[in-house]
């Protein structure tokens, strides 16, 4: 058997076949560079095997002395050619499986592949059947006119996609933005278009020849940070550096915007009845531009409420162009007091308006200036401390390395889980800017509490949805548990203030 294998070129030819088939189709099939080595090595082994019988593939004609030989020369120079092919096309697929974008690279590949056994093709026409490659080109001059005009639609968008993929002016996961006012972020491209999966979850297909043509935005480079812009009317009753100031402290005391490049803020015009401010700022990527813009319109309100300065409203002034008594009694700076900062917080909504204004009688107003520390980390507070006015920052120190958890504006609060639970500070708390702090003693908490039992179990409701957002927030270093659930917060509160069940 083996001397019949070694003596005989149509066995070796056959065992050589079988081999490529089985290892590259079968042991091999999900390893690109280990099939790129079993092509080449039957590419040369069959390469090797016909010069020794006397068989060159690349030279027309199929030369035997018999039918029988002309048929296996015929077929072994076929599949040489395909083999050679073959080659080609494992190591033009190896090769786009170590680019970055592997999905962006698969219509040049779809191209070159489809190159490469089209050359094969004709080599065999030429090399096996010896017919001159021109005549056929000459003859089927008339069907390929036909074809062009039929597909010439179809053929831009192929060219147009060729085109666009060779001179990458977008990727697969970019977020890209046409004249048109098209923008999605790019999911696929392929032969005849590019796909686009919009802010709202559509998909947008676009002929690759629609695309070449227009005007195109790329928003992921150089970086995949995102600029926007607000415009804000405020009512001209303070300076417009005062109003800038106002307006840098909401910028400051943003979660949601790069602190890099800084933001910034431009009075673009100003008038009798306005002062128009632009905020400028930068967001990590594209799909955080909602969340930016509603913090941001939402600290600009708190923070101008804070330092008694409304937003421009309509017949806000008068035909001499000053403020009129109406509109000097609408934006007194009331929204300020104690028992308006109340109303505002969530913590202290089951409270009705009397026992909000006995609790305001009891708080006392303190300032910070810039840099001032107002909580230590893992301090107990036992004073419930309210923003007024200025920008705090909660720093927390872990294995040397001081991290930023968040920025406290008007409105906020803090020290509640320590008056509340006896739970500690989870990170430093310092002034950015000059700060009014509004401050409530345990001691009025726990009067007002005796009066009506009820509260703890509101209060422990409450605290457990702001102990379960300080969780997402800062998961690495303090884990949940049973214990912030509402009915155990509500059990910690009555046991710290010594109340009884209510019932």
């Amino acid at each position: 058997m083996f001397y019949y294998v070694a003596q005989s070129p149509v066995a070796q030819f056959l065992l050589l076949v079988v081999a490529d088939i089985v290892l590259s189709g079968v042991f091999f099939r999900k390893h690109p560079s280990s099939r790129l080595v079993v092509h080449a090595t039957f590419f040369a082994s069959l390469t090797a095997l016909l010069i020794t019988n006397g068989i060159e593939p690349y030279r027309p004609g199929s030369t035997g002395v018999t039918m029988t030989q002309g048929v296996f020369v015929g077929v072994a120079k076929t599949v040489w050619w395909v083999g050679g092919a073959m080659v080609l096309v494992s190591l033009v697929r190896m090769i786009r499986t170590f680019e970055k974008h592997s999905r962006e690279g698969r219509l040049l590949q779809d191209v070159l592949v489809g190159s490469i056994y089209l050359g094969a093709g004709l080599s065999v026409v030429a090399y096996v059947f010896s017919v001159p490659v021109g005549t056929v080109f000459a003859t089927s001059g008339v069907l390929a006119v036909i074809l062009g005009l039929a597909l010439q639609s179809t053929l831009n968008d192929v060219f147009s996609g060729i085109a666009l993929n060779l001179g990458r002016p977008y990727s697969v996961g970019n977020w890209i933005e046409l004249s048109d006012g098209v923008a999605g972020r790019v999911v696929e491209t392929n032969w005849r278009s590019t796909h686009l999966l919009s802010g709202s979850n559509d998909l947008v297909v676009i002929p690759n020849s629609s695309l070449a043509k227009a005007t195109l935005t790329n928003l992921s480079t150089p970086d995949e940070s995102h600029g926007i812009s607000l415009t804000l009317n405020v009512a001209p009753v303070r300076t417009p550096a005062a109003i800038q100031d106002v307006m840098h402290n909401v910028l400051l005391s943003s979660n949601s915007i790069l602190k890099f490049p800084p933001p910034s803020v431009a009075i673009s015009s100003i008038s009798n009845s306005a002062v128009e401010v632009e905020l400028s700022c930068r967001v990590a990527d594209r799909t955080r531009v909602a969340a930016a813009k509603n913090e941001l319109y939402d600290l600009a309100f708190r923070h101008c409420r804070a330092a008694a300065l409304p937003l421009s409203a309509p017949n806000l002034t008068t035909s001499s162009g000053f403020l009129d008594q109406q509109g000097d009694q609408l934006h007194t700076p009331q929204t300020g007091s104690a028992s308006r900062l109340l109303l505002s917080m969530q913590l202290f909504s089951p409270l009705t308006d009397a026992e909000r204004e006995v609790l305001s009688a009891s708080m006392s107003r303190r300032t910070f200036p810039k840099g001032a520390v107002i909580a230590e980390q893992c301090s107990t507070l036992n004073s419930l401390m309210i923003v007024r006015s200025g920008v705090l920052l909660v720093t927390r120190h872990e294995l040397g390395i001081d991290t930023e958890l968040t920025r406290l504006a008007p409105g906020d609060c803090f020290g509640e889980g320590g008056v509340l639970t006896d739970v500690e500070e989870v990170g430093r708390i310092t002034a950015l800017t000059f700060a009014v702090v509004y401050e409530i003693s345990q001691e009025a908490l726990a009067e007002l509490m005796r009066e009506r039992p009820i509260l703890a179990e509101e209060l422990g409701a409450i605290l457990s949805q702001r102990l379960e957002a300080e969780h997402k927030l800062i998961g690495t270093f303090r884990t949940s548990s049973n214990d912030n659930h509402p009915h155990s917060l509500a059990e910690k509160i009555r046991r710290l203030f010594q109340l009884q069940r209510a019932g």
